[in-house]
């Protein structure tokens, strides 16, 4: 199976997937790993690689892109609704 999510940056905590991703999708990430999406996931939004606790740094293109603003599960949806700040 091809990739279907990219890590753009081997510091980045978060992928960006490239088609839908059902909830309970199978996510196949671009270094191999696989993974299960906890929810649905639009097409070039972020997915957690790591569960990360509220005021986690979320890091894409390796750098801080804003802090979770609560607690996000690994295989969850990273978007507006769960980030805050720039960090």
């Amino acid at each position: 199976m091809k990739a279907n999510a990219l890590i753009i940056n081997e510091r980045d905590n978060v992928a960006v997937v490239l088609e839908d991703i059902p909830k309970g999708g199978r996510v196949l990430l671009s270094d191999g790993r696989e993974m299960e999406a906890r929810e649905e996931i639009p097409c070039s939004h972020k997915i957690a690689l790591v569960d990360m606790a509220a005021g986690t740094r979320v890091i894409k293109y390796g750098e801080v892109i804003g802090l979770a603003g609560r607690d996000i599960p690994r295989g969850s949806w990273v978007h507006t609704h769960n980030l805050v700040g720039e960090g």
